[in-house]
């Protein structure tokens, strides 16, 4: 039987590409090749191999049967030692993370005798420590002006509060802009509570109104609940239509007269308008009609106050009366509480109390309830609930909180400026602010914890307030170029309208409505109106 064929040498000739992986794959001897980098030399056989191989010879049969992968149980390749296992090194001891350190001292504190510790501590305490310099403590000392045994820091007696005279408080508001910083905005070209909150400054729309009266103790401007406002210029009444800038002539009396007062119904239906003969009109705002005439005032109507279908007015005698305008004997109640005129009138929304303020510096608080005049019961309800003398000038400026009902600002004149929070439940007063200039007009805000008033002199201002905190959120300076009279909150509760005797009307984005999502129809029901731009004029 002739012999298998030989085996071909392992040992290949190079590539002429000479790929080094080539060389490195098939064990070419370090000495055949040693200018080449990536031929590595071959380890030494393992000392087993080495044993084995030399303890057997290997025949050619044997050769031939490996070769075929078969080994005869009991022949001789089964007596060849095989490595059953790879080599293992043996285990380095590892300490584990939870084990601590065998060196238990610390790395930057060093081990310490407490004596040492706590003369060490008193070193530092001293003010005068031997390793200083004494000139350089010297020198500290004397360009400071503080001895070396004195505190820097000590504890005196507070300083003295500041004054609480509102003249003094007027002359330290005036005087303020001659002490600020260079380049510092004045107080009224801002009005921010924060990073997102901006008042702006400059009116949102500005209308023409010849022929205003520069009259603190009138009220001639009202807005509706169908966003339309009603102004008093002479002896005419107007309404603008905010949807459509619409100007129309509601009412013109005699020319050698004027109106006091005006103010619209709830729905926004009807208008009332007082006069200095004591005449109480009522107007049709879609007909611009005149519906009738209800008098017996002996003196001038300067302001009005709606509660469904009750009309109250209040005189310049100092009495409230009560119109049911439904009714030909229109007066169902008076109420006597005021030696001077009545200048201020407001319901409150549920119709529970009736607020008035008079030039008798007199704030009063009325039951609601009605009776038949004439009658015991009439007379005991004409007495008022609640009396307050706190004010020092004439009480124009009344408002209930829309959001807490049993709150109610009133705001006094030149000599007071001073705005009082009361609480009508209990007849307690809850704050006080005092302003720089008399107060003609307060509107709450239905949005936010704050409500807005107007000013006249010196300041001609508008402020806006936080409340309970009664810090002021922003000022409009010089709103107008005359002091501030009369004032209008828009049904959405965001606008502000404002008049002066400068003859203009100013319209005022003081808060922001919270944003819902509306269709575009509601949209264009609450703009203002088309014309956005520009001085109209209201004639």
């Amino acid at each position: 039987m002739a012999p298998p064929p030989k085996t071909p040498s392992r040992h290949r000739s190079r590539s002429e590409t000479k790929t080094p992986l080539t060389a490195s794959m098939f064990g070419v001897n370090a000495a055949a090749d040693a200018s080449n980098p990536f031929i590595v030399p071959s380890r030494p056989s393992s000392p087993i191999k080495r044993a084995t191989s030399s303890t057997l010879q290997v025949s050619h049969t044997l050769q031939r049967q490996a070769s075929s992968g078969v080994i005869r149980k009991g022949g001789v390749e089964s007596r060849l030692d095989v490595v059953s296992r790879d080599y293992v090194p043996p285990k380095s001891e590892k300490r584990s993370r939870s084990q601590p350190s065998r060196d238990t001292r610390d790395r930057f504190i060093t081990t310490r005798d407490p004596a040492d510790e706590v003369a060490a501590t008193l070193d530092l305490m001293s003010l005068n420590p031997q390793s200083a310099s004494p000139g350089h403590t010297a020198r500290l000392a004397a360009a400071t002006g503080v001895p070396l045994n004195r505190r820097v820091l000590a504890y005196h007696e507070p300083p003295p509060a500041a004054s609480s005279d509102p003249l003094m408080a007027q002359a330290r508001e005036l005087a303020r802009p001659l002490y600020a910083r260079a380049g510092s905005a004045p107080a009224g070209s801002s009005g921010t509570t924060g990073k997102d909150r901006k008042i702006s400054t400059f009116p949102y729309k500005i209308l023409d109104a010849p022929g205003m009266i520069d009259d603190f103790y009138l009220n001639l401007i009202s807005w509706s609940s169908q966003n339309i406002v009603a102004i008093a210029l002479g002896n005419c009444a107007y309404i603008w239509k905010a949807d459509t800038g619409e100007v129309t002539l509601v009412s013109e009396g005699p020319e050698d007269t004027h109106i006091a007062s005006l103010d619209f119904s709830n729905d926004g239906q009807f208008l009332g308008i007082g006069y200095p003969s004591g005449a109480v009109e009522l107007w049709d705002v879609e007909s611009q009609s005149k519906l009738r005439t209800m008098s017996g005032h002996s003196a001038q109507v300067g302001c009005l106050s709606w509660h469904e279908h009750i009309l109250s007015s209040g005189c310049q005698d100092g009495s409230i009366w009560h119109h049911d305008v439904r009714i030909a004997r229109h007066k169902v109640m008076e109420l006597l509480g005021h030696q001077g005129e009545v200048c201020g009138l407001k319901w409150r929304s549920d119709g529970e109390l009736l607020a008035s303020g008079g030039n008798d510096n007199v704030l009063n608080v009325w039951d609601g309830r009605l009776g038949d005049v004439g009658t015991a019961s009439a007379s005991a309800r004409s007495a008022a609930r609640w009396t307050k003398r706190n004010h020092t000038a004439a009480v124009k400026a009344v408002a209930w909180c829309p959001w807490q009902p049993s709150l109610l600002a009133s705001g006094g004149g030149t000599s007071d400026a001073t705005v009082h929070i009361w609480n009508t439940t209990t007849g307690a007063r809850l704050h006080s602010l005092v302003t720089p200039a008399q107060i003609s007009s307060i509107q709450w805000s239905p949005h936010r914890k704050e409500f807005m008033t107007t000013h006249g002199y010196p300041t001609n201002s508008i402020m806006v307030h936080s409340y309970p905190s009664m810090e002021k959120v922003a000022e409009i300076r010089d709103a107008h170029d005359s002091r501030v009279l009369f004032s209008a909150l828009a049904p959405n509760g965001e606008l502000v309208c404002t008049a002066a005797g400068d003859e203009n009307l100013k319209f005022w984005k003081i808060w922001e409505a919270p944003k819902v999502k509306k269709s575009k129809e509601a949209k264009d029901s609450t703009a203002l109106g088309r014309t956005n731009s520009g001085i109209l004029s209201i004639r």
